[in-house]
């Protein structure tokens, strides 16, 4: 919706603005589903669960985790049972006393004005709101009346508690920080320090900084063990090659995440036709403690094989202007083609390395010129025969 107004570019993803996109530019193969789906949002259903109890056992959570429609329904409906509720036990307690038969001067009710169960609803709501209008009250004549009003006031504080909890929880989730979290719409591998590299792009828009962040990535792909078994969803870990050299990350301005595909790495033998006939996911997850909340916020998002791009790197966004360091986001996922072996990193070490190999780029070129040179030269000797 922002990058339609023009807020936000189109080169990098908002982590909850993806389903916003009318038309993707990458999709996924047909038949082959996404872990986690470019918004964070994992991509599996829970069937067939038939401990459903379990849910009731955690009821604050449950109201948190329902949708807005279902949590305000659930909202009016618990203070209006309640009132409904306490008003026929107060028009009972009425109605037992005998104070809707109008009596004389010398006749004391349980509570006053009292004549029908309009009147007792009314009552209800003034009693566990705490509206007090003045008309009705209660009096000392009935101890039933007086217990009714204290359980009645403690269920009020209780209903009031565990709803305003909900309501305050869901608007303050964690998630809802990851908005302005940002990742590059693109994975990118190529050369960087002589090592082939996976790499992506992640950023803040906010000023309020995310405490103790930290990136993780893993692998998620079909494998099948020694015995036979067939894994659908394993998932293997990724080292990453933080820019700060720790485990966390300052994410003041962009940052290239980078992780050295060696022998260790899941990607090792992975090379540029593997990513056109095979499926593969990387899952990337930042997580960091709110600056302004304290909460622990999550922001995640994937790359399959159709989003991975070889041979290419980000392009910088940060420049120095007026002794300031200034970040333009409309390069955040803007990349360039760099040269960069067409070949996995396992053929590449077996090659004798970088040092040994022909880039993709300049290795073609090369032979080019030498037969133009060649043509040109039997050319010559041609025409001097003649």
């Amino acid at each position: 919706m922002l990058s339609r107004k023009g807020l936000i570019p189109d080169d990098y993803l908002l982590t909850r603005l993806a389903e916003d996109v009318l038309q993707p530019k990458f999709k996924a193969r047909q038949g082959k589903a996404r872990f986690v789906a470019k918004n964070g949002t994992c991509n599996v259903a829970h069937t067939n669960i038939r401990e459903q109890g379990r849910f009731l056992q955690d009821v604050f959570t449950t109201l948190v985790d329902l949708k807005w429609l279902h949590t305000l329904v659930i909202f009016t409906m618990s203070f209006l049972c309640s009132w409904l509720l306490f008003g026929m036990i107060w028009w009972l307690v009425a109605f037992a006393h005998g104070d809707l038969d109008r009596r004389g001067d010398g006749f004391i009710p349980c509570v006053t004005d009292i004549h029908s169960f309009s009147s007792a609803f009314l009552f209800s709501i003034e009693v566990q709101v705490t509206i007090g209008f003045g008309g009705r009250m209660i009096t000392e004549e009935c101890v039933s009346a007086i217990i009714i009003l204290i359980v009645q006031n403690i269920v009020g504080l209780v209903i009031n508690a565990i709803m305003l909890g909900c309501i305050f929880m869901k608007t303050a989730q964690a998630n809802r920080r990851a908005e302005t979290l940002i990742f590059s719409k693109h994975a990118v591998i190529s050369v960087r320090n002589n090592k082939l590299c996976f790499m992506i792009r992640i950023g803040d828009l906010r000023k309020s900084m995310i405490i103790s962040a930290t990136v993780r990535m893993q692998v998620v792909r079909r494998s099948t063990t020694d015995e036979g078994e067939v894994v659908p969803l394993d998932q293997v870990d990724i080292h990453l090659d933080n820019p700060v050299g720790t485990n966390g990350i300052f994410l003041v301005s962009p940052l290239i995440i980078s992780h050295v595909i060696d022998k260790d790495s899941p990607l090792y033998e992975l090379s540029p036709s593997d990513l056109q006939h095979q499926h593969v996911e990387v899952v990337v997850v930042l997580e960091g403690v709110v600056e302004t909340t304290g909460i622990t916020t999550q922001a995640r998002t994937s790359y399959v094989s159709e989003e991975i791009l070889w041979g290419q790197r980000f392009v910088p966004t940060v420049s120095e202007e007026d002794c300031k360091y200034a970040v333009d986001y409309s390069k955040f996922g803007n990349t360039v083609k760099v040269p960069t072996p067409c070949c996995s990193a396992k053929q590449l070490d077996e090659a004798g390395g970088l040092a040994r190999f022909k880039l993709s780029e300049g290795a073609p070129a090369r032979p080019s010129v030498r037969r133009r040179r060649a043509s040109a030269g039997a050319q010559k000797s041609r025409v001097e025969k003649l």
